[in-house]
């Protein structure tokens, strides 16, 4: 009886988790964003948690579409155009809404 309750337990508590990591965000951001926006945690913090979270509903759609829209951020257009932006967009969207300007939260330099 022990074994079943510590099992529904420890099932219940991995799927209550979510499966995106500000940690892996923080790191695409860096990776990815910081060629262009240059001035990173001030970027983020530019916005509010709601702007944030309209652009990066189904997946990062609008956001990439406002990148590849634009002109200026040509050098970005491989990566919002290919799978590997829509696989690791959960773990942006986290970091970007973690540090969002309304959320209090200042990234640390990692």
């Amino acid at each position: 009886m022990m074994k079943f309750l510590f099992i529904l337990l420890s099932l219940t508590i991995f799927s209550l988790t979510s499966d995106a990591a500000i940690y892996k965000g923080q790191r695409v951001f860096v990776k990815k964003c910081l060629k262009c926006h240059k001035d990173g945690q001030n970027f983020v913090a530019k916005y509010k948690k709601k702007t944030w979270k309209k652009w990066m509903k189904d997946k990062g759609k609008p956001l990439a579409e406002l990148h590849l829209k634009n002109k200026k951020a040509r050098k970005s257009w491989n990566y919002f155009s290919s799978k590997k932006y829509t696989k690791k967009s959960k773990h942006l969207k986290q970091f970007l809404i973690e540090y969002a300007k309304d959320s209090g939260n200042i990234p640390a330099c990692n």
